[in-house]
C-alpha cells in the first residue's frame, strides 16, 4: 500500500490500513503522509505477520538514537493483541539490548492493535547471504559462532527473573513434550501412520533417557531458534531476531540449531571445524577446559532431539496450518537425526526403536545430506 491510497487494505491479514499508517507515522515518527509505502514480507513458521514501511521523502525522516536517518522500519503484527504492556518479545529484546547484543531497536508498541514498530535490519538473512556468496560460508559461520558464544556468556551471566527465559527450561517434561508433538503431527498425521499405545510406550521408554541426559546438563541462555533464517545480515554484522521463545538449556542447543540447520547445508568438515572453534572460544570465555567427548555426546543427543522437534513443527504447519512450504525440509532434517543415531547410537535400542516407528529414519532409505 502507498499513502495516500485507496481506502481498502491491500493486505488482508493486516490489522491496519493506509489511514492508520498515515496518522501513526506522522504522530510518532514525524513522517509526512505523502510517500509512505508498505509492503508485506514473508514470515516464519509462526502466526506473526511482517511489513516493511518506508518513507520516500528523505527530507522528513526520523532520527534514531545513533542519529542515522530512518528511511524504513518493520511492523511486526502479533497473531492477536495482548493485554500485557510488555509481551515476551519486548522483555527478551530489552534484555538482549541491555547487554549490547545486536537486536532490533523497538520504536513503538501499539498494544491495542498488537503492532510493534521495529528497526529495519535489512532484507538479507544469513541464509540469503550464504546463497548469494557461498564462498563466504566459513567466514560467516565463524562470525555466527562468535556471536553465539558472546550471547551465551553475557546472557547466562546476567539473566534474572525479569527475563522470560529465566523461568523456562529444557527440562525432561519439555523435551518429551516436543518429542510427542512430533509423533502426533509427523508420524500420526503427516505420514498417516497412527501409533498404537504399545508403540508409543516403547518410543517413550527409548527416548526418555536421552532427554534426562540433556536436562542434567548445566543450563545456559538459549535463543532456541538460532539458525540462518533468524540471523539478519545487516552492514556486515549479524543481528538476532525471533528470540521471544528463549529459554535455559544445554549450551549445545543453539550450536545444533546453527550447524544442523534445516535450511542450509554445511559440509561435515566445516561443521567439525566450527564445533572446535566454538569450544575454543567457550574455553577462553569461561577460563576452563571443555571435555570434548562429553561435549560431542550431548551435541549428538541434542541434534536428535532438536531436529525431531523441527520435523514436528514442519509437519504441524502442513497438516494444521495448510502451509506446505516446509515439507521439503523434512527429509534433510531427518537425515541429521539418522547421522547422529549412526554416530552415537549405532545398533542401539534407541536407533532400532526410532527407525522402526518414525518414517524416514529407516537406514535402508537413507539419503546423503
Amino acid at each position: 500500500m502507498t499513502i495516500p491510497a485507496a481506502s481498502e487494505n491491500n493486505f488482508p491479514k493486516a490489522r491496519f490500513g493506509p489511514s492508520y499508517l498515515s496518522v501513526t507515522m506522522g504522530k510518532i515518527f514525524k513522517w509526512s503522509a505523502s510517500g509512505i509505502h508498505c509492503e508485506g514480507l514473508q514470515g516464519d513458521a509462526s502466526d506473526r505477520s511482517y511489513f516493511r514501511v518506508s518513507q520516500k521523502n528523505s527530507g522528513e525522516l526520523l532520527k534514531n538514537k545513533s542519529q542515522k536517518s530512518l528511511q524504513s522500519l518493520i511492523v511486526m503484527q502479533l497473531e492477536e493483541p495482548v493485554l500485557d504492556i510488555e509481551i515476551d518479545f519486548i522483555r527478551v529484546l530489552k534484555f538482549l539490548r541491555s547487554l549490547d547484543l545486536p537486536a532490533p531497536e523497538l520504536f513503538y508498541y501499539d498494544a491495542s492493535k498488537g503492532l510493534l514498530f521495529l528497526e529495519d535490519c535489512g532484507a538479507m538473512t544469513l541464509e540469503d547471504q550464504l546463497n548469494a556468496f557461498p564462498q563466504s560460508q566459513p567466514k560467516l559461520y565463524r562470525q555466527a559462532v562468535e556471536l553465539l558464544v558472546c550471547m551465551q556468556s553475557r546472557a547466562t551471566h546476567s539473566i534474572d527473573s525479569t527475563c522470560p527465559a529465566y523461568h523456562r527450561k529444557f527440562d525432561v517434561k519439555k523435551l518429551m513434550w516436543e518429542f510427542n508433538f512430533m509423533l502426533d503431527h509427523y508420524v500420526d498425521e503427516f505420514c498417516d501412520s497412527p501409533l498404537e499405545n504399545s508403540a508409543r510406550k516403547e518410543l517413550r521408554e527409548a527416548f526418555t533417557p536421552v532427554c534426562e541426559s540433556l536436562a542434567a546438563e548445566k543450563f545456559y541462555f538459549a535463543h532456541r531458534d538460532y539458525h540462518s533464517r533468524n540471523l539478519m545480515f545487516d552492514q556486515e554484522r549479524l543481528v538476532l531476531i525471533d528470540f521471544q521463545d528463549a529459554r535455559m538449556g544445554p549450551c549445545q542447543y543453539d550450536l545444533v540449531s546453527l550447524l544442523k540447520d534445516s535450511y542450509v547445508k554445511i559440509e561435515d568438515a566445516l561443521v567439525e571445524k566450527l564445533i572446535d572453534y566454538y569450544i575454543l572460544l567457550k574455553e577462553k570465555e569461561e577460563g576452563q577446559g571443555v571435555d570434548r567427548e562429553r561435549f560431542r555426546d550431548i551435541f549428538d543427543k541434542m541434534s536428535i532431539q532438536r531436529n525431531l522437534k523441527a520435523v514436528g513443527t514442519f509437519a504441524y504447519q502442513s497438516v494444521k496450518k495448510n502451509n506446505n512450504q516446509y515439507e521439503g525440509f523434512i527429509t534433510p532434517t531427518l537425515g541429521y537425526v539418522r547421522k547422529a543415531l549412526m554416530c552415537r547410537f549405532k545398533d542401539s535400542s534407541l536407533q532400532k526403536v526410532l527407525s522402526k516407528y518414525i518414517p524416514g529414519l529407516d537406514r535402508k532409505k537413507e539419503v546423503d545430506l
